[in-house]
């Protein structure tokens, strides 16, 4: 057993000390009101210690479940997470299965620390079209979280950001059927009551794993004027110190919503 002056308890005490001087220094600048997470890199995690790639996405859950307290610390109000894509799908059979039976398994297992935590989830995306068991499941969840008013989680599962700007202009055309007059006037708040969740504000910062640099099809209408935040840490470990320094990141960018003037 280690004791209390022991390296094990010091390298703890200084990672600790490490993740409260982030923390410390994010909150003293502008707190984006809401994040993205693209969630990359479970696979390579899994293959790089001869694992099943199954066993990255295990492991990438509980990267989720480390990020809420630090989401909740800092002060965001809205996080959607990259779930399930629509591509996904794509994957081997084995893989998608697994995949299904760990969201059924995070809706039933963590349903009380969110209620606890005081954290809204929400799904995004063609989320009911999953199978029957994982929907029964969300709805519950989304119902039982209801409540919640420090943090407002969001699932893209079964998402695409194509997809919902389709899904937004289809149902934009049938609600303006026999009305084509008014269609000259529309704006874009006109459009945007029609994307998933629109009460939802646009996303000021998009974090991803792994190295990989692009958007891969995730919130292409919110994240208009996001800022982009890249970084090597595979999403298995990544954890609270990784989001602050990517908040850090995002307080020194010069967010300018396309004005090219300079102050």
């Amino acid at each position: 057993m280690s004791g209390a002056g022991s390296p094990r308890d010091m390298a703890t005490q200084q990672g600790d000390s490490v993740e409260d001087a982030l923390l410390k220094k994010a909150l003293e600048g502008s707190i984006p009101v809401h994040v993205g997470i693209v969630m990359d890199g479970n696979g390579r995690w899994a293959v790089s210690r001869g694992l099943k790639r199954t066993e990255g996405h295990r492991a990438g859950v509980e990267a989720l479940r480390r990020c809420l307290p630090a989401l909740l610390s800092l002060g965001v109000r809205y996080c959607t997470f990259y779930v399930f894509s629509t591509e996904n799908w794509k994957r081997p059979q084995e893989e998608v299965q697994f995949l299904m039976n760990l969201i059924l398994e995070y809706s039933r297992e963590d349903r009380s620390e969110l209620m606890r935590r005081g954290i809204r989830v929400v799904p995004i995306g063609r989320w009911k079209e999953m199978p029957r068991q994982v929907v029964r499941a969300l709805s519950r969840l989304v119902k039982d979280t209801a409540s919640g008013q420090k943090l407002t989680v969001l699932l893209a599962l079964n998402y695409g950001g194509r997809q919902e700007i389709l899904d937004a202009a289809r149902s934009l055309a049938l609600s303006y059927s026999g009305r084509r007059e008014e269609l000259r006037d529309l704006s874009e708040e006109d459009f945007r009551r029609f994307l998933y969740e629109p009460s939802v504000p646009d996303v000021d910062v998009i974090i991803r794993t792994s190295g990989e640099k692009r958007l891969s099809n995730f919130l292409l209408w919110r994240a208009a004027y996001a800022e982009l935040v890249f970084t090597d840490v595979l999403w298995p470990d990544f954890g609270p110190s990784d989001l602050y320094r990517a908040i850090i990141e995002y307080q020194g960018r010069e967010r300018r919503f396309g004005d090219v003037r300079r102050e």
